[in-house]
């Protein structure tokens, strides 16, 4: 199964030139779903797998703009599989607590333990995205953290971890028809803030950001995946063929028992 949308260390790119547009690598939606419910299907399995042997750590990372599908593809790529071997993480604005300590903190605590898979919808590179665009910090500060968070990425990598990061892409015009639909659903309003419209206005920004942290933090270790996320139905489906190209890869096993059961009879 191919690596499709893996950035390629070393080759120069611009994030507006990369397609956000899905249906130039698979036409037929049906298909698409198809394809997806029996690789989600080998998901649950491989999930099963990895938790008895109890030995393999991935984490996979989700970042989007508002309204990118953070929260639906992790909906969908995760149904079915066993909830005791997932830990699903949402970062939102630091606590005190939080900013009390290093910017990595609250990230290293969460980091999934042997035979589990963390997911991560928003993480550590809120801390060179919000900050940079709003100027919550200044530049010496945020800038530093990209060779940071490599070597953080690194060593999580060194010690057994697996790690796969999702961009979801999406174009400014899905953007403002995503929100046009939560506000034109009253029971979608809750999905929708004033403030997703103030930070739209800062789209060219974080356009920029995302760029520059593409560039600065796609490694052998930790690669990124730009996913074309205007349609829904292929971004999970993208997505869904990197992660079970990945547990193939690390081939969990169910462990052998400790007891001798052969001859064993319940009475």
């Amino acid at each position: 199964m191919p690596n499709t949308h893996k950035l390629v260390l070393e080759r120069p790119f611009q994030l507006q030139n990369l397609p956000t547009d899905g249906k130039q690598f698979h036409p037929n939606r049906d298909d698409a779903e198809t394809e997806f419910k029996a690789l989600r299907n080998e998901f649950v399995d491989l999930q099963e797998r990895l938790y008895a042997e109890d030995k393999q750590k991935l984490l996979i990372v989700f970042q989007a703009m508002d309204a990118g599908g953070k929260d639906g593809a992790i909906r969908n790529v995760l149904k079915g599989v066993n909830p005791q071997g997932v830990r699903v993480q949402s970062f939102k604005a630091p606590s005190k607590e939080d900013l009390a300590h290093d910017f990595l903190w609250r990230i290293h605590k969460v980091v999934p333990a042997r035979g589990m898979i963390g997911v991560f919808n928003r993480s550590h590179y809120e801390d060179v995205l919000v900050v940079r665009v709003h100027n919550m910090v200044p530049e010496s500060v945020w800038r530093p953290r990209y060779a940071q968070i490599n070597q953080f990425e690194k060593l999580l990598h060194d010690t057994g971890t697996r790690i796969l990061k999702f961009y979801l892409h999406i174009s400014a015009a899905e953007q403002k028809a995503r929100f046009q639909a939560r506000l034109d659903d009253p029971e979608k309003h809750w999905k929708f803030s004033l403030e997703d419209l103030e930070k739209r206005k800062f789209w060219p920004d974080y356009m920029a950001a995302y760029e520059e942290m593409l560039h600065e933090c796609t490694t052998e270790w930790a690669p990124w995946y730009v996913i074309p996320a205007n349609q829904k139905w292929y971004r999970n489906l993208a997505v869904m063929r990197t992660i079970v190209h990945t547990l193939r890869e690390m081939n969990p096993q169910f462990p052998a028992g400790v007891d001798n059961l052969h001859g064993v009879v319940i009475e």
